[in-house]
């Protein structure tokens, strides 16, 4: 599978989280870093919503999508997180307390998508998994997006 970067923040996160972590895709990730773009990817499976949190804010701080000083980066990045997996969970942000369990691969990408220095930098956070019940071969697909200013 090939992917072409472009301007869009979102649709960059989404192709970077079903690509997968364990993707070589260096043609599309060279393309991003062009376009100034700054990304990480990875994978988290839980049946606790604070467990997703935790993996993708580890993943970002450690790949130096977000600073690990300050708060304004980590709750712009919070914001983006919560919104894709409130797509991911259908609107109830709640797994193992309602006997769901998640296995999902996500990207985060910072960067100006607008032409408009004004507007600033923006963070995307995509999910792309399995959501279900905590017994192998009863989840099914899900996808989540969550878009956030900084």
């Amino acid at each position: 599978m090939s992917f072409e970067a472009d301007h869009r923040i979102g649709k960059n996160a989404v192709q970077l989280a079903l690509l997968g972590p364990d993707s070589d895709q260096a043609e599309y990730f060279k393309q991003l870093k062009e376009l100034g773009f700054t990304f990480c990817q990875g994978k988290s499976g839980a049946m606790e919503t604070h467990k997703v949190v935790a993996a993708i804010e580890t993943a970002a701080k450690r790949n130096g999508v977000i600073s690990s000083s300050g708060y304004r980066e980590t709750h712009a990045l919070y914001h983006a997180i919560m919104e894709a997996l409130y797509g991911v969970t259908r609107g109830q942000v709640q797994l193992g307390t309602v006997l769901r369990t998640v296995g999902l691969s996500f990207a985060v990408v910072r960067g100006k998508p607008y032409e408009d220095e004004a507007e600033g930098e923006w963070l995307a956070v995509a999910l792309y998994g399995t959501i279900g019940a905590p017994v192998k071969g009863l989840e099914h697909e899900a996808t989540g997006l969550g878009i956030n200013h900084i």
